[in-house]
Protein backbone atom coordinates (compact mmCIF):
# COMPACT_ATOMS: atom_id res chain seq x y z
CA UNK A 1 0.00 0.00 0.00
CA UNK A 2 1.88 3.22 -1.26
CA UNK A 3 -0.70 5.45 1.04
CA UNK A 4 0.75 3.85 3.91
CA UNK A 5 4.27 4.31 3.02
CA UNK A 6 3.49 7.69 2.36
CA UNK A 7 2.05 8.40 5.50
CA UNK A 8 5.43 7.40 6.92
CA UNK A 9 7.50 9.36 5.20
CA UNK A 10 5.31 12.50 5.95
CA UNK A 11 5.69 11.48 9.41
CA UNK A 12 9.35 11.41 9.34
CA UNK A 13 9.81 14.50 7.24
CA UNK A 14 7.44 16.95 8.90
CA UNK A 15 6.99 15.34 12.17
CA UNK A 16 8.15 17.59 15.80
CA UNK A 17 9.78 15.21 18.86
CA UNK A 18 7.43 15.09 21.75
CA UNK A 19 7.58 13.13 25.24
CA UNK A 20 4.58 11.27 25.63
CA UNK A 21 3.39 9.15 29.17
CA UNK A 22 5.33 6.10 27.76
CA UNK A 23 8.80 7.99 27.95
CA UNK A 24 9.66 7.10 24.73
CA UNK A 25 9.61 10.30 22.64
CA UNK A 26 7.91 10.34 19.38
CA UNK A 27 7.85 12.30 16.27
CA UNK A 28 4.28 13.15 15.57
CA UNK A 29 2.50 15.01 13.28
CA UNK A 30 -1.44 16.34 13.30
CA UNK A 31 -4.23 15.61 11.66
CA UNK A 32 -2.97 12.47 8.74
CA UNK A 33 -5.61 11.22 6.19
CA UNK A 34 -6.24 8.72 4.09
CA UNK A 35 -8.19 6.99 1.80
CA UNK A 36 -8.27 3.05 0.05
CA UNK A 37 -10.20 1.96 -2.73
CA UNK A 38 -11.57 -1.25 -1.15
CA UNK A 39 -12.22 -2.94 -4.08
CA UNK A 40 -8.92 -3.07 -5.21
CA UNK A 41 -7.89 -5.31 -2.73
CA UNK A 42 -7.57 -6.27 0.84
CA UNK A 43 -5.57 -3.52 2.37
CA UNK A 44 -3.04 -5.60 4.09
CA UNK A 45 0.91 -4.48 4.50
CA UNK A 46 3.18 -6.94 1.29
CA UNK A 47 5.94 -4.62 2.70
CA UNK A 48 6.50 -6.67 5.90
CA UNK A 49 4.23 -9.43 7.08
CA UNK A 50 1.53 -9.15 8.96
CA UNK A 51 0.02 -11.95 11.70
CA UNK A 52 -3.58 -11.73 9.63
CA UNK A 53 -4.53 -14.45 12.11
CA UNK A 54 -4.06 -12.08 15.34
CA UNK A 55 -6.06 -9.76 13.56
CA UNK A 56 -9.22 -11.33 12.75
CA UNK A 57 -9.47 -13.31 16.28
CA UNK A 58 -8.93 -9.17 17.73
CA UNK A 59 -11.98 -8.43 15.11
CA UNK A 60 -13.81 -10.98 16.22
CA UNK A 61 -13.45 -10.51 19.95
CA UNK A 62 -14.48 -7.43 19.60
CA UNK A 63 -17.64 -8.17 17.84
CA UNK A 64 -18.35 -10.58 20.30
CA UNK A 65 -18.77 -7.91 23.08
CA UNK A 66 -16.34 -8.85 25.56
CA UNK A 67 -14.63 -6.45 28.14
CA UNK A 68 -12.65 -9.31 29.09
CA UNK A 69 -9.58 -11.33 27.27
CA UNK A 70 -9.35 -14.47 28.66
CA UNK A 71 -10.64 -15.73 25.61
CA UNK A 72 -8.33 -13.35 23.42
CA UNK A 73 -5.50 -14.49 25.25
CA UNK A 74 -5.33 -17.84 23.92
CA UNK A 75 -4.22 -16.39 20.59
CA UNK A 76 -2.82 -13.38 21.14
CA UNK A 77 -0.83 -11.57 23.34
CA UNK A 78 -1.90 -7.90 22.33
CA UNK A 79 -4.39 -6.88 25.04
CA UNK A 80 -2.28 -8.73 27.95
CA UNK A 81 -0.25 -5.03 29.15
CA UNK A 82 -3.50 -3.21 29.75
CA UNK A 83 -5.63 -6.00 31.30
CA UNK A 84 -5.25 -6.94 34.66
CA UNK A 85 -4.68 -10.55 36.25
CA UNK A 86 -7.88 -11.65 35.59
CA UNK A 87 -8.19 -10.83 32.13
CA UNK A 88 -10.69 -7.97 32.41
CA UNK A 89 -10.08 -4.49 30.59
CA UNK A 90 -11.34 -1.27 31.29
CA UNK A 91 -11.06 -0.21 27.86
CA UNK A 92 -12.68 -3.01 25.45
CA UNK A 93 -13.80 -2.06 22.71
CA UNK A 94 -16.52 -4.33 21.80
CA UNK A 95 -17.96 -4.07 24.91
CA UNK A 96 -18.75 -0.31 23.58
CA UNK A 97 -20.08 -1.58 19.92
CA UNK A 98 -22.41 -3.89 21.32
CA UNK A 99 -23.15 -2.60 24.83
CA UNK A 100 -22.29 1.09 25.06
CA UNK A 101 -24.25 2.28 28.31
CA UNK A 102 -26.48 4.99 27.47
CA UNK A 103 -28.23 7.21 31.01
CA UNK A 104 -31.90 7.75 30.20
CA UNK A 105 -34.38 9.75 32.22
CA UNK A 106 -36.89 7.73 33.88
CA UNK A 107 -40.17 9.89 33.29
CA UNK A 108 -42.26 8.17 36.01
CA UNK A 109 -39.28 8.14 38.95
CA UNK A 110 -36.81 11.39 37.16
CA UNK A 111 -34.08 9.29 37.69
CA UNK A 112 -31.17 8.20 35.45
CA UNK A 113 -31.77 4.27 34.25
CA UNK A 114 -28.64 2.76 32.08
CA UNK A 115 -29.70 1.22 28.67
CA UNK A 116 -26.91 -0.74 27.02
CA UNK A 117 -26.95 -0.04 22.93
CA UNK A 118 -25.64 -2.61 20.31
CA UNK A 119 -24.28 0.11 17.79
CA UNK A 120 -23.19 -2.78 15.40
CA UNK A 121 -26.77 -4.34 15.19
CA UNK A 122 -28.69 -0.68 15.62
CA UNK A 123 -26.18 0.11 12.19
CA UNK A 124 -26.89 -3.10 10.01
CA UNK A 125 -30.49 -2.25 10.78
CA UNK A 126 -30.05 1.24 9.41
CA UNK A 127 -28.22 0.07 6.61
CA UNK A 128 -31.40 -2.36 6.07
CA UNK A 129 -33.93 0.57 6.38
CA UNK A 130 -32.27 3.37 5.63
CA UNK A 131 -29.83 3.24 3.67
CA UNK A 132 -29.10 6.70 2.96
CA UNK A 133 -29.17 7.56 6.27
CA UNK A 134 -26.03 10.18 8.34
CA UNK A 135 -26.55 8.82 11.18
CA UNK A 136 -24.27 5.18 11.32
CA UNK A 137 -21.57 6.46 13.87
CA UNK A 138 -20.71 4.06 15.87
CA UNK A 139 -18.48 5.32 19.15
CA UNK A 140 -16.04 3.58 21.50
CA UNK A 141 -15.27 6.61 23.68
CA UNK A 142 -17.15 6.91 26.76
CA UNK A 143 -15.66 10.31 28.66
CA UNK A 144 -15.94 8.23 32.28
CA UNK A 145 -14.17 5.55 30.95
CA UNK A 146 -11.90 7.64 29.33
CA UNK A 147 -11.00 9.14 32.55
CA UNK A 148 -9.41 6.47 34.82
CA UNK A 149 -8.72 3.77 31.72
CA UNK A 150 -5.03 2.71 31.41
CA UNK A 151 -5.40 3.33 27.66
CA UNK A 152 -8.67 4.92 26.69
CA UNK A 153 -9.80 3.76 23.20
CA UNK A 154 -7.38 5.29 20.05
CA UNK A 155 -9.43 4.37 17.44
CA UNK A 156 -12.37 5.97 19.26
CA UNK A 157 -15.48 6.19 16.41
CA UNK A 158 -16.10 5.04 12.96
CA UNK A 159 -19.32 6.41 10.56
CA UNK A 160 -20.90 4.20 7.77
CA UNK A 161 -22.12 5.84 4.63
CA UNK A 162 -23.47 4.61 1.84
CA UNK A 163 -23.27 6.29 -1.66
CA UNK A 164 -24.65 4.39 -4.51
CA UNK A 165 -24.95 0.52 -3.74
CA UNK A 166 -21.37 0.56 -1.75
CA UNK A 167 -20.73 0.71 1.86
CA UNK A 168 -17.53 3.13 2.86
CA UNK A 169 -16.49 3.61 5.83
CA UNK A 170 -14.91 6.48 8.12
CA UNK A 171 -12.34 5.66 11.00
CA UNK A 172 -11.14 8.20 13.24
CA UNK A 173 -8.50 7.79 15.92
CA UNK A 174 -7.30 10.68 18.49
CA UNK A 175 -3.95 8.60 18.38
CA UNK A 176 -1.95 6.04 16.04
CA UNK A 177 1.03 4.41 16.69
CA UNK A 178 2.29 4.25 12.34
CA UNK A 179 5.03 1.31 12.97
CA UNK A 180 2.45 -1.02 14.85
CA UNK A 181 -1.13 0.05 15.61
CA UNK A 182 -2.16 1.83 12.34
CA UNK A 183 -1.41 -1.16 9.99
CA UNK A 184 -3.66 -3.34 11.78
CA UNK A 185 -6.27 -0.44 12.56
CA UNK A 186 -6.49 -0.02 8.48
CA UNK A 187 -6.84 -3.69 7.89
CA UNK A 188 -9.27 -4.83 10.98
CA UNK A 189 -11.99 -1.62 9.55
CA UNK A 190 -11.54 -2.74 6.29
CA UNK A 191 -12.26 -6.36 6.93
CA UNK A 192 -15.41 -4.91 9.28
CA UNK A 193 -16.75 -2.81 6.54
CA UNK A 194 -16.53 -6.03 3.91
CA UNK A 195 -18.43 -7.88 6.67
CA UNK A 196 -21.12 -5.71 7.50
CA UNK A 197 -21.52 -4.84 3.45
CA UNK A 198 -21.95 -8.62 2.59
CA UNK A 199 -24.55 -9.00 5.35
CA UNK A 200 -26.61 -6.00 3.92
CA UNK A 201 -25.91 -7.14 0.45
CA UNK A 202 -24.09 -3.80 -0.61
CA UNK A 203 -20.57 -3.61 -2.53
CA UNK A 204 -17.67 -3.01 -1.04
CA UNK A 205 -16.49 1.41 -1.06
CA UNK A 206 -13.92 3.57 0.13
CA UNK A 207 -12.62 3.56 3.80
CA UNK A 208 -11.06 6.59 4.76
CA UNK A 209 -8.76 7.26 7.86
CA UNK A 210 -8.09 10.36 9.72
CA UNK A 211 -5.38 10.44 12.58
CA UNK A 212 -5.16 13.41 14.88
CA UNK A 213 -1.73 12.72 16.17
CA UNK A 214 -0.16 10.15 14.00
CA UNK A 215 3.29 9.40 15.67
CA UNK A 216 6.42 7.46 15.34
CA UNK A 217 8.47 6.60 18.30
CA UNK A 218 12.04 7.51 18.12
CA UNK A 219 13.19 3.33 18.83
CA UNK A 220 10.66 2.71 15.09
CA UNK A 221 12.21 5.35 13.16
CA UNK A 222 15.44 2.56 11.90
CA UNK A 223 13.04 -0.25 10.79
CA UNK A 224 10.40 2.01 8.95
CA UNK A 225 13.45 3.52 7.00
CA UNK A 226 13.92 -0.22 6.36
CA UNK A 227 10.39 -0.80 5.12
CA UNK A 228 10.23 2.49 3.24
CA UNK A 229 13.16 0.74 0.30
CA UNK A 230 10.65 -2.05 0.12
CA UNK A 231 8.04 -2.35 -3.08
CA UNK A 232 4.22 -2.94 -2.15
CA UNK A 233 2.90 -5.97 -3.97
CA UNK A 234 -0.31 -6.59 -4.84
CA UNK A 235 -3.21 -6.63 -2.30
CA UNK A 236 -4.49 -9.68 -1.39
CA UNK A 237 -7.99 -11.17 -1.29
CA UNK A 238 -10.19 -11.57 1.39
CA UNK A 239 -13.32 -14.16 1.26
CA UNK A 240 -15.59 -14.17 3.80
CA UNK A 241 -18.38 -17.33 4.21
CA UNK A 242 -22.09 -16.34 3.57
CA UNK A 243 -23.47 -16.40 7.53
CA UNK A 244 -24.65 -13.82 9.56
CA UNK A 245 -22.59 -11.36 11.16
CA UNK A 246 -22.72 -12.52 14.60
CA UNK A 247 -22.38 -16.42 13.58
CA UNK A 248 -18.96 -15.29 11.71
CA UNK A 249 -15.96 -17.67 13.60
CA UNK A 250 -12.22 -17.64 12.87
CA UNK A 251 -12.41 -20.45 9.87
CA UNK A 252 -15.16 -18.38 7.76
CA UNK A 253 -12.58 -15.93 6.46
CA UNK A 254 -10.12 -16.60 4.09
CA UNK A 255 -6.98 -14.72 2.68
CA UNK A 256 -6.07 -14.93 -0.83
CA UNK A 257 -2.52 -14.65 -2.34
CA UNK A 258 -1.33 -12.70 0.25
CA UNK A 259 2.61 -12.15 -0.74
CA UNK A 260 4.68 -9.80 1.95
CA UNK A 261 8.07 -8.89 2.81
CA UNK A 262 9.96 -10.56 6.13
CA UNK A 263 8.59 -9.10 9.26
CA UNK A 264 10.00 -6.16 11.11
CA UNK A 265 10.26 -5.91 14.61
CA UNK A 266 8.74 -3.45 16.73
CA UNK A 267 8.92 -3.05 20.22
CA UNK A 268 5.25 -1.98 21.53
CA UNK A 269 5.41 1.04 23.87
CA UNK A 270 3.24 0.61 27.18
Amino acid sequence: MREYLDLVQRVLDKGTLKHNRTGVDTISVFSEYSKLDLSEGFPLLTTKKMNFKALLHEVLWYLSGEDHIRNLRNHTKIWDAWADEDGNLETAYGRYWRRFPSAQVNKETSRYEVKEIDQIAEVVRILRTSPNSRRMVISAWEPGNALWSKLPPCHFTFVFNVQGNKLNCHLTQRSGDVAIGIPFNIAAYSLLTQAIAQEVNLDLGFFSHTIVDAHIYVNHIEGLKEQLKRKPKPLPKLQIAKKPLDRLAFEDFTLIGYECDEPIRFEVAV
